[in-house]
């Protein structure tokens, strides 16, 4: 016998209270989850991004809070760590928390973001750098994952509240994790996650002394090199003779002017200058009177200059296989360098080193084996830029002059590319 219109009738009402309830109290679940907020962890270990409760915005749509009991958040996450785990599955690990801070200020695309890596000891080199830059910044911290993690946190939860300009600019991603000076990995999560066209692949110790942002649009040409992804923007660095002159930024010259001046007095020189092959090829004596951007023409694989670049696909990632001092940043530059990209050096900009000490032991030994490295990386980068030029047809273009020229210098090349061409 057929329900009557009466049954009917309730059971819909129930159907329809039933998924009422059981939408609400899930909200109720989302809402009653506990805030987040710096140093506290969730169940899987993560630290979890900063709380709006602080007014200050916390991640992006893509990257989550995690709540435990909310399984499609869990999902995302777990699919978050996939895509972050394959984007830095040669470095030694892949605890990536993007947008630990997200800043509130939006930017032009075509801005300049600052990408640079930061320790618990230069936090507060980073809020100077963020008042006085006033753009986007990117910033890879590490923390490492230890008793001291919470004192690290503490630290940097207390630097973005006390500047106002930290929590407008700054974009802050952490890597957690107990493998220390994988400076390369850290550079690319800078890199990764920054917002804008462009970078500033930039040592967070060197101190802006002009506006290159500025600069570069009085050279229209040559921020059409940049936009096409053909140039990379040299500023050149220099640093104070006696290191106890570069401790205080407010004394730092401003103007090419004041430079050379302080250069005549032998007060300031190019950066590192008795290591001429790490800035050399910018070529000094020719910037002191340059009036116009100029080609970097006397490259060596040591060159490891400060540079803006295109974001985008084509420009190499700095190779992660590197771990401490030696070499990382110059393998960096020298991929740059052989993919096609030239060096362009900006005449009137400049960046002055803010003096701290290093660890020299530790430096000493580790530029020993990373030089090793770098030397059988060469010869690898050479090899596969070529295969891959030779494979797209621009082996017989100016994109691979670059390539022809420094690999070149390299014993048994040439015939490694005789080789390639009889087997293709």
């Amino acid at each position: 016998m057929a329900p009557s219109k009466s049954i009917k009738y309730l059971l819909f009402i129930y159907i329809a209270t039933s998924l009422f309830y059981a939408t609400f109290h899930v909200i109720q679940l989302n809402q009653n989850a506990p805030n987040t907020h710096t140093g506290s962890q969730h169940k899987s270990g993560r630290i979890a991004p900063r709380s709006t409760e602080d007014d200050y915005t916390t991640t992006l749509e893509q990257f989550p809070i995690m709540v435990d009991d909310n399984l499609a958040h869990r999902q995302q996450y777990d699919s978050d760590d996939v895509l972050v785990s394959k984007a830095f599955s040669t470095a030694m690990s892949n605890e990536v928390q993007p947008y630990y801070y997200r800043a509130k200020h939006t930017f032009p695309a075509e801005d300049i973001t600052i990408s640079t890596l930061v320790t618990q000891n230069r936090f507060a080199v980073l809020s100077r750098l963020a008042s006085h830059y006033r753009g986007p910044i990117s910033a890879a911290i590490h923390v490492t994952n230890d008793t001291h993690m919470q004192n690290v946190m503490d630290d940097l939860d207390q630097i973005v509240k006390n500047n106002t300009d930290m929590q407008q600019f700054v974009d802050i991603h952490l890597i957690v994790d107990k493998q220390d000076r994988q400076f390369n990995m850290w550079r690319n999560v800078a890199r990764m996650f920054a917002r804008t066209e462009y970078i500033m692949m930039l040592d967070v110790d060197f101190h802006l002394c002009t506006d290159p942002r500025t600069s570069l649009e009085k050279y229209p040409d040559l921020k059409q090199r940049l936009r096409e992804g053909n140039a990379a923007i040299v500023v050149p660095a220099f640093e104070f003779v006696n290191q106890e002159d570069g401790e205080d930024w407010h004394q730092f010259p401003t103007t090419k002017k004041e430079l050379i001046s302080s250069k005549h007095d032998d007060k300031i020189d190019m950066f590192h200058r008795t290591w001429t092959r790490g800035h050399g090829s910018t070529n000094y004596s020719h910037w002191y009177d340059a009036t116009q951007p100029y080609k970097v023409t006397d490259y060596n694989y040591s060159y490891e200059p400060y540079v803006i670049v295109r974001k985008h696909k084509e420009t190499p990632w700095c190779p992660e296989r590197f771990v401490g001092y030696g070499a990382n940043k110059a393998a960096c530059l020298y991929e740059i360098y052989l993919s096609g990209i030239e060096y362009w050096v900006l005449p009137q900009d400049f960046l002055i080193h803010q003096t701290h000490h290093y660890p020299e032991e530790t430096r000493s030994k580790e530029r020993q084996y990373n030089r090793k490295l770098y030397t059988f990386y060469r010869e690898e980068i050479c090899v596969r830029y070529a295969r891959k030029m030779k494979a797209n047809g621009e082996w017989d273009t100016s994109k691979a002059d670059n390539l022809k020229k420094e690999c070149s210098k390299i014993s048994g090349f040439s015939k490694t590319l005789d080789k390639m061409d009889t087997t293709t």
